[in-house]
């Protein structure tokens, strides 16, 4: 995984963990649940479109340049 992709994990992560004391302390919210509902679909497509992107593209190696004729 990518850099952002790592860090909207983290974040999704922290997330649940807010949106779940916030039920505990508080009481449930619908709208918190759906907000991360929505996040966790979006993180996992994400990682999903991340994964299939290739690391680097791949260099094509030039072939060796041919003699020519040399000018005096």
């Amino acid at each position: 995984m990518s850099g952002p992709t790592k860090t909207m994990a983290a974040l999704t992560g922290a997330a649940l963990v807010l949106t779940t004391t916030y039920t505990v302390a508080l009481g449930s919210s619908g709208w918190l649940w759906f907000g991360l509902v929505v996040l966790v679909v979006a993180t996992i497509g994400m990682a999903a479109a991340d994964s299939t992107v290739p690391a680097a593209p791949r260099r094509r190696r030039r072939p060796p340049p041919r003699p020519g004729p040399t000018q005096p």
